[in-house]
């Protein structure tokens, strides 16, 4: 069975309050390579456009430094799997419980009144046209509380905010085999984090320490969705019309494809 926890994910409101920050100024959209990541913990919710298939990928393993709590290698992906062009769509970056999201370079913060139910911090990227078969990637800057569980969600919505075309959590990063002795601990994707003792043993929970044997099955970790739950396909436009911006999209030049 292995020492790895696997969570299942359950609905969420991710994406139904991200939206109202858009009428804020933003900026030209960050461009990095991606890497190998997995679309596990994500669902489509409303239809795309045709021709346009849009999915996000998280890395199946990060770290963070035991010391800041600062991650290494957290990359937020957007594809288009598709045979056309997205149109005007964004990507939030959001963070949940002990994974704190401090930046996303190049795009916009979420203000904390417009963040969505029970997150703590979060980012917009906005992209003008995702084109068929291409991969828009970002660095995200993070901290992971790891006295604490952690979550990420990536919706994915269309310019005008009303369809959430694509949502990838919140799903956890995390461990069950805890090293505070270390310099960083290996975090992997949909697991639970599960905090060390002070004395850096896991006490009488024990059985579930597996000396790190889930780092060894990273590769085939199981397709989870976001759960049987359904997202209130209202929620996204709703809470855009509450706050008196619907439609609104910042005038912005230039390519959001990797390259």
């Amino acid at each position: 069975m292995g020492s790895r926890r696997q969570v299942k994910i359950a609905g969420s409101l991710c994406a139904g309050a991200v939206t109202a920050f858009m009428v804020l100024p933003g900026a030209a959209v960050a461009d990095h390579g991606p890497g190998p990541g997995s679309s596990e913990g994500g669902k489509a919710v409303d239809a795309a456009p045709s021709g346009v298939k849009l999915t996000t990928a998280l890395p199946k393993k990060i770290s963070a430094d035991n010391s800041t709590g600062e991650t290494q290698n957290l990359i937020a992906s957007v594809s288009n799997q598709g045979s056309k062009g997205s149109g005007r769509i964004f990507l939030a970056v959001v963070g949940f419980d002990g994974l704190v999201v401090k930046d996303v370079p190049n795009c916009t913060a979420i203000p904390e009144n417009k963040l969505p139910k029970g997150s703590n911090s979060g980012f917009s990227c906005p992209i003008d046209n995702l084109k068929a078969g291409k991969t828009q990637s970002y660095k995200v800057a993070a901290t992971f509380d790891l006295k604490k569980t952690g979550k990420i969600c990536l919706p994915v919505q269309s310019g005008d905010t009303k369809k959430t075309f694509w949502q990838q959590g919140p799903v956890p990063f995390g461990t069950t085999s805890p090293s505070p002795n270390a310099p960083v601990t290996p975090l992997l994707l949909n697991t639970e984090n599960e905090p060390a003792a002070p004395a850096g043993d896991k006490g009488d929970e024990g059985g579930g320490g597996g000396g790190g044997g889930g780092g060894n099955d990273q590769e085939n970790l199981p397709s989870t969705g976001i759960g049987d739950a359904a997202l209130p396909l209202g929620a996204v436009g709703a809470a855009l019309m509450a706050a008196g911006g619907a439609g609104l999209w910042w005038t912005r030049r230039g390519s959001s494809e990797v390259r």
